[in-house]
């Protein structure tokens, strides 16, 4: 049994529909019409309907919202999950407010984003090598998802990982981030614990032979980055890595 079918198939039975996505174009179309969680749908719909004053002209997304970069990417990166007036707002995942800001300027100037700037869904944004994707595809009420709305979500983020089939590096954005990684792999019998990997800023671990490296990295939430806990030079700093990593290394692309 390969690395990604190992993945899949405790979804098997239970998420028969979305496994099966055959590209990724499929699965963000079954992600984005995805109303699954009652709280989540009530929550990101309410935020849509009151919105903040500055966009009180926009008409919000609010609606789950899918991974977004190259399909053929080296890097995935792992947030949390969608911001209320970012991209819950835009449709695009960390578009449209002060994280978004840190991680694309952080891609641009590592040579992974086209521009430094993320305003909206249709501002020609492209990513070279790198995926985007969250654990949580809903704003969730104060930013804290549920244990069983991240396990409701889990099935798309397996998928994800099957089919972008060249990810050599995945960079975690937080410790939440990094724990809905482990449990993917943990779930499959790749790995049999996750105390292991502790999360720490720069730390990165080999999960298991021939998977993709893990780097892990602060999130760029206002909180992290207000207090300097991250700052823009720190974010560079992970991304650099990676692509000093991708200029190294000869090894075969790695599944999951």
């Amino acid at each position: 049994m390969t690395a990604t079918s190992a993945v899949e198939e405790p979804f098997l039975s239970l998420y028969d529909s979305f496994v099966k996505a055959d590209s990724l174009a499929v699965l963000n179309a079954q992600i984005t019409a995805c109303r699954l969680c009652p709280r989540l749908v009530r929550h990101r719909e309410e935020v849509g309907q009151i919105k903040r004053r500055a966009y009180r002209e926009e008409t919000y997304w609010s609606k789950p919202v899918s991974g977004f970069g190259d399909a053929a990417a080296r890097l995935l990166i792992i947030g949390l999950a969608p911001g209320a007036h970012g991209a819950n707002r835009t449709g695009r995942v960390f578009t449209g407010d002060s994280s978004g800001d840190y991680l694309y300027r952080a891609l641009f100037e590592t040579g992974f984003a086209s521009q430094a700037t993320s305003t909206s869904a249709g501002d020609g944004l492209i990513l070279t090598d790198a995926y985007i994707a969250c654990p949580v595809r809903c704003v969730p009420p104060d930013n804290k998802p549920l244990p069983e709305e991240v396990g409701t979500c889990r099935p798309y983020l397996v998928r994800e990982l099957a089919l972008l089939k060249r990810v050599e590096v995945v960079v975690a954005r937080g410790g939440i981030a990094l724990n809905a990684y482990l449990a993917l792999l943990q779930d499959a019998g790749v790995i049999g614990s996750k105390a292991a990997f502790l999360f720490g800023h720069g730390r990165m671990f080999e999960t298991h032979a021939g998977g993709p490296r893990v780097v892990c990295s602060y999130h760029p939430s206002q909180q992290n980055t207000s207090t300097k806990r991250l700052t823009a030079e720190m974010l560079r700093e992970i991304f650099a890595r990676v692509r000093q990593m991708f200029a190294k290394t000869e090894r075969p692309f790695g599944g999951l």
